[in-house]
């Protein structure tokens, strides 16, 4: 894995406090934010680099161990366990990609843990064993809209500068979360690569409000069909439905539409409802002819 300095990232220096940190951190999320620079391919890149070296440095145990084992601060654990196993009576500093790490090891037995650290490392040297380790996991988020949410599609989603083609179900949920196994950093001494977490942020739409897999929508109705009924026409998700209209019908009527809903998250065939309420339009304008006939239906009510 390729040494990456958290610190340049942010633009803050070793010593920075924490307050420094967070500050940083605010500025640069606000400045290369995707929603903020939809025409700047890169931006998405830096916001999870930006991303990335926060959730660590603004974590005074991650800092910690950043700051001693570098990209490697995530074996901290391994490292610390091999250094009671063999003792640490004696130890030797050295840097790897600017950062000065230190090996220990008993005067009886240093080949064991200088193997461990040649693994991490490398070596010109022979080594006894070699230890494989797993990927950085990234994350990610993608956003879409309402009605690309509705339907099975392919999206190209730009990682760490890798275009990936992933295929975003139907159905997905706001906030949610779905793994991509192995489409993380790649594995260090033939370890696994790590994963890909993709979260979905997905837009408020004009038209319709969405709860779980039900939908809800405001549909304008005009006074004459409210009273007297008849049709109208109705957007859904799929189109344009045609409904009935009773006679009589009150401001504010609720109408449920059975499998006119959302997709059910990976169940293939099944829908929400779409629950409609018509608002009734009361007419403006009226002529004095139609104000008129008004007056005798007031009169003879």
């Amino acid at each position: 894995m390729a040494y990456i300095d958290y610190y340049q990232i942010l633009g803050v220096t070793k010593n920075a406090s924490q307050d420094d940190i967070k500050k940083a951190y605010k500025k640069l999320a606000r400045k290369y934010h995707p929603d903020l620079n939809p025409n700047d391919p890169d931006a998405q890149r830096k916001f999870q680099e930006i991303n990335e070296a926060n959730e660590v440095l603004s974590d005074p145990e991650k800092r910690k161990k950043y700051d001693q084992y570098g990209e490697n601060w995530k074996h901290a654990d391994e490292f610390d366990a091999q250094k009671q196993q063999y003792g640490s009576h004696f130890g030797q500093n050295f840097s790897h990609d600017g950062t000065t790490y230190t090996s220990w090891s008993t005067s009886s037995d240093t080949e064991g843990f200088s193997d461990f650290f040649e693994s991490l490392f490398g070596s010109r040297g022979k080594r006894k064993r070699s230890y494989g380790y797993r990927g950085q996991d990234y994350t990610a988020e993608l956003h879409l809209t309402l009605q690309e949410a509705y339907e099975t599609h392919k999206q190209i989603l730009t990682v760490n500068g890798k275009n990936l083609r992933i295929t975003v179900p139907a159905g997905v949920a706001n906030g949610q979360t779905i793994k991509l196994a192995g489409q993380g950093g790649e594995g260090m001494n033939g370890g696994p690569a790590g994963d890909l977490y993709i979260t979905f942020v997905i837009e408020e739409d004009a038209r319709f409000r969405r709860e779980g897999d039900d939908l809800y929508v405001t549909a304008p109705l005009n006074l004459y069909t409210a009273i007297l009924g008849g049709e109208t026409i109705i957007d859904t998700m799929s189109g344009k439905v045609k409904l009935k209209v009773p006679a009589g019908t009150q401001n504010n009527t609720k109408v449920r539409l059975k499998g006119k809903g959302f997709p059910v998250y990976k169940q293939e065939g099944s829908f929400g409802d779409l629950i409609v309420t018509y608002s009734i339009d009361i007419p403006t304008h009226l002529s004095e002819e139609q104000k008129e006939l008004f007056r005798k239906i007031q009169s003879l009510s």
